[in-house]
């Protein structure tokens, strides 16, 4: 393909609001980059790939949310947030898929490859996230307007067990990437005894691939010590709940319309922990 991008696909790279990071990649940039903790490896848009003529690697196979399929990587020498002392993140070379920037919503995404070792901070008051290398450490007390909840590693992936819906406790797998939260459909099953009402929906993943779902509220879902109420989640049988082995167990993937109820949220990779400060209104 020819190396040299379009217009429309260098207005894909500029115009997305979302929550980023600055990260450079291959020495170049910055570029916004989004931050999935749902994801377990980087990706980068092909626009990007073009731009900065990174070379093909091999194909390999990715699982998504509306299922998996094989796709193109490319080589990146080193990817670094800008904020953060050089070489303190994604060191070494990569392969990193390459997906279109139109279905990442960024000119890539930051998976927990490139965390571990790391602390996410997301600040909704200032609404920036950063990153901040961390070190193990012992039980640190929490503040007085903190909720702090210790989580599992789940193939690096954090899942907090101490939650629950409807008095069934439930795994919540921590998902920056996403947008709205999604539900797997064994905790669709269990709310379906409930009568709530649920609305038909479609999602499109970041492979381009369209997923049939539906929607419904959880009247109440406890997070620790924290309670969410009337938290709409998409219901759909997403294959990371294969992936991760929650498929039979009532399980949520907690995305950013649900961290976004906090003021603060501190995803510690290196001591498994969740910190959630002030909650908003529709927590106590």
């Amino acid at each position: 393909p020819d190396p040299t991008p379009s217009g429309d696909d260098l207005s894909l790279l500029t115009t997305e609001t979302r929550m980023t990071v600055p990260v450079r990649v291959a020495g170049a940039g910055p570029y916004p980059f989004i931050i999935d903790t749902g994801a377990q490896r980087s990706v980068v848009s092909r626009q990007l790939a073009r731009l900065l003529r990174l070379p093909l690697g091999p194909r390999v196979r990715v699982t998504a949310m509306a299922g998996s399929g094989e796709v193109d990587t490319v080589i990146v020498p080193s990817l670094a947030v800008a904020t953060l002392p050089a070489g303190s993140i994604g060191g070494r070379a990569i392969q990193a898929p390459a997906l279109e920037a139109s279905h990442l919503g960024a000119p890539g995404m930051l998976g927990i490859d490139t965390l571990q070792g790391h602390a996410l901070r997301i600040d909704f008051d200032r609404d920036a996230m950063t990153v901040v290398p961390v070190a193990r450490r012992r039980h640190r007390a929490a503040a007085d307007d903190e909720i702090v909840i210790q989580a599992r590693s789940l193939y690096g992936q954090l899942v907090v067990t101490h939650a629950s819906v409807a008095g069934r406790k439930v795994r919540v797998v921590l998902d920056t990437g996403t947008a709205t939260s999604v539900g797997n459909l064994a905790l669709r099953r269990l709310l379906a005894r409930r009568g709530k009402a649920r609305e038909p929906a479609i999602f499109t993943s970041v492979l381009g691939q369209q997923m049939v779902g539906d929607i419904a509220v959880v009247p109440e879902m406890r997070l620790g010590s924290a309670r969410i109420r009337s938290l709409p989640v998409a219901f759909a049988d997403a294959a990371p709940f294969r992936a991760f082995g929650l498929n039979d167990r009532p399980a949520i993937m907690l995305g950013m319309d649900a961290l976004r109820l906090f003021r603060r949220v501190d995803i510690d990779f290196a001591n498994r922990e969740l910190r959630l400060v002030m909650p908003r209104d529709a927590v106590s």
